[in-house]
């Protein structure tokens, strides 16, 4: 017997109990579905925070003041001239005072994050202007209420009117509208769109603050990053009296931390969701079996007339392959589905890889190999007489 011979009778069989066959390769394309959908969406989020710590620029240090075990603070004036005097190795650095701010502009009322901080902040994280401009050293020494936005805060505050000129109301205080930062990822709440920029000394008053904790330096060179990151350590350490009472992390290290990270995270959900398809497979070699049984006197005659082992075991084999092959094309339907579904209600840009979809092609093609083997092996055993007799 052929092999398009064998694989008509398959379809042959598996269509005649649609029902019976669609049962049997749930388990496939729930367990194909899963896989897509956690690793795609656990992709597509890492995407985008790798995006958003790319634009501020790979040789970014970031500083943290905690405090810790000590109680001096660094001065913003001493950390800005220990950058300038260091030209080498840094290019500028911006102060970020940040905390929870209420917005509010006639009627519309929405909480959002503050950062205060200076003119050199554009520079430091690249940030672009799309409208208006950004703060300047005038409004920093000024202690001026003149506030940049982002476009989540555009959007929900003033909808399709100009904002730029507007005034809104920052914790019951009255501020100037003068810039609207560039969309960064899709003005979705809680992304880098949903922020509003001042000056710190501005903010320092507004939530009640004074001590700047945390910093972004520029540095000149990323091949230099490591020496840039062993000097301001000292100068901290020099400044607070302690280790414990900083951190200073570079871009690259946070990029490769998140990237560990979501990639365990990846191969966890991969692993577990992979689990379902062992289940269905098993399913496939259990119905498999039943197949045989049911068809013990057709192979009994198959045989009889002069079908050979071989001819038996590919046609059950390719039976079981089959069901595996449309349960993975039925999940990947499921599974693309759901991951644009999930990437619409996390507001994410839904990523699904072509990695991703060949290996659960591939894996349920391997399921059927696996749970097809046994199946078809015991029907290519059959003794034809006693498979005649069978009733």
């Amino acid at each position: 017997m052929g092999i398009f011979q064998a694989i008509k009778m398959s379809l042959s069989s598996i269509f005649s109990n649609k029902m019976r066959s669609f049962l049997t390769t749930l388990g496939i394309i729930i367990g194909v579905a899963a896989v897509i959908a956690l690793v795609s969406i656990v992709d597509s989020v890492t995407e985008m925070i790798t995006g958003t710590l790319k634009e501020m620029g790979t040789n970014t240090i970031n500083i943290m003041i905690t405090g810790k075990n000590t109680t001096k603070q660094v001065d913003v004036d001493k950390m800005i001239k220990f950058v300038n005097d260091n030209p080498e190795l840094y290019d500028g650095i911006a102060p970020n005072l940040s905390g929870n701010i209420t917005v509010k502009y006639q009627r519309e009322n929405i909480t959002t994050s503050l950062t205060g901080t200076t003119s050199t902040y554009r520079e430091v994280n690249n940030a672009k202007i799309q409208e208006g401009r950004f703060l300047t050293d005038f409004d920093v020494d000024g202690k001026q209420k003149v506030a940049i936005i982002g476009t989540y805060i555009k959007n929900k505050l003033f909808g399709e009117e100009e904002a730029i000129g507007k005034q809104i109301k920052i914790n019951g205080e009255i501020f100037d509208v003068i810039g609207l930062l560039e969309e960064k990822q899709g003005s979705v709440q809680s992304g880098a769109d949903d922020t509003v920029i001042i000056p710190y000394t501005t903010a320092s008053r507004l939530i009640k603050d004074a001590n700047v904790r945390t910093y972004a330096i520029q540095g000149s060179d990323s091949n230099s990053s490591k020496d840039a990151k062993e000097k301001v350590s000292k100068f901290l350490k020099t400044e607070l009296g302690t280790d414990d009472a900083f951190l200073v992390i570079t871009q690259d290290e946070i990029l490769a931390q998140v990237n560990t990270i979501t990639g365990t995270l990846s191969t966890m959900l991969g692993g577990i969701a992979a689990i379902s398809l062992i289940v269905g497979g098993i399913g496939i070699m259990n119905i498999m079996l039943v197949s045989v049984t049911e068809r013990t006197r057709e192979i009994g005659i198959r045989k009889a007339i002069g079908a050979k082992r071989r001819s038996i075991l590919i046609q059950f084999l390719i039976e079981s392959i089959i069901l595996s092959l449309l349960g993975g094309i039925l999940g990947i339907i499921l599974g693309y589905s759901i991951t644009q579904i999930l990437g619409s209600i996390l507001e994410v840009e839904a990523i699904v890889s072509t990695g991703v979809l060949v290996f659960s092609m591939v894996f349920s093609m391997i399921i059927g190999v696996f749970f097809g083997i046994y199946p078809a092996n015991k029907a290519s055993k059959l003794n034809p007489i006693d498979a005649l007799r069978y009733e």
